[in-house]
């Protein structure tokens, strides 16, 4: 922080403390020079002002309190860039990657500096992280009928996965799938969840515009759309099935998909990015990237071992 900052933030403090000090005082100064108890001289409504001061013990409350802020301010950081002579810091500032984060939190264990944030975290992870380790001794598909550990994978989904794919898990159109079914792009098995969220996944769907031409293109969508009992024009359809052939090496000659390349089953009606015929038409004309980040980093295999869990028992319910 600038040193025009730290004199702007220091002034408005200190004298807000100070002002405070000196409006208590004019307020305990008896400019009306009448003793205390006694009348003002004013009466309205059948009620007497009366000479009355605050009283003492909200005074010396208010005194503390001026006194109170006034040690802080010097023990804790709070004018600009003052550290506070305790050199205590709520958590590591300007930090824009887990890499730094860590390496922010190695460097205050180093030089002893007190910052609130990891010692939670590590408070946190003495108590929390035996818990997660008796849960990963647990195969995925057993822990997914444990409820305590379905619940904390809940939250942790919520925290990090909520936000491409609901709430609810039920995904969105633009490339963020459905968790709740039985359709997988790269398999739906405890180990392939895992893996997803340890790896991560980039999806390569390139753009056909070039090779196959609008008209190609909209051939090969009638086809498509087809494949999923779609009613369509079936001139088109037969000539989208010659053409299909190039597609044929990523989503089979049956256009089942193939969950080893993620590239989807196009006949079950159900579609990652819409199932319209704009937006079929779309994804073979600009091809599609979608990214599913990894999250090894971010959660530790252990907390992913129970991630991996709730999002099974999403779509094995017991009966």
């Amino acid at each position: 922080m600038s040193m025009f900052w730290t004199i702007w933030i220091s002034v408005i403090t200190l004298g807000s403390i100070i002002g405070c000090f000196f409006l208590l005082r004019w307020c305990l100064t008896n400019f009306a020079g009448v003793e205390e108890g006694k009348s003002m001289g004013h009466q309205f409504d059948g009620i007497e002002e009366v000479n009355n001061p605050l009283p003492k013990w909200w005074t010396i409350l208010f005194y503390v309190t001026i006194v109170f802020g006034l040690i802080y301010l010097v023990l804790y950081p709070g004018l600009g860039s003052y550290k506070g002579l305790w050199d205590w810091k709520s958590s590591n500032q300007n930090i824009q990657s887990l890499e730094e984060s860590r390496q922010a939190r190695q460097d205050a264990i180093d030089s002893g500096d007190y910052v609130q944030y990891d010692v939670e975290l590590a408070k946190a992870a003495e108590r929390f992280d035996p818990i997660f380790e008796a849960f990963a001794k647990v195969p995925v598909e057993e822990l997914a009928f444990d409820d305590d550990a379905v619940k904390i994978g809940r939250r942790l989904f919520l925290q990090n996965c909520a936000q491409c794919h609901g709430s609810d898990a039920r995904g969105q159109n633009g490339g963020f799938p459905n968790l709740t079914d039985e359709d997988w792009l790269y398999g739906g098995s405890g180990a392939k969840i895992k893996e997803t969220l340890i790896n991560g996944r980039q999806a390569a769907m390139p753009a056909w515009l070039d090779a196959m031409g609008e008209q190609g293109i909209e051939e090969v969508v009638a086809y498509v759309l087809s494949l999923s009992g779609r009613k369509v024009d079936q001139q088109l359809a037969d000539k989208g099935e010659a053409r299909f052939a190039v597609c044929a090496a990523c989503h089979g000659q049956d256009g089942k998909g193939n969950q080893a390349l993620g590239a989807p089953n196009l006949t079950d009606n159900i579609w990652l990015y819409g199932g319209s015929k704009r937006a079929v038409t779309e994804t073979l004309t600009y091809g599609r990237n979608g990214v599913m980040p990894s999250f090894k980093q971010t959660l530790g295999e252990d907390k992913i071992h129970v991630v991996a869990a709730y999002v099974y028992s999403l779509s094995h319910q017991p009966e």
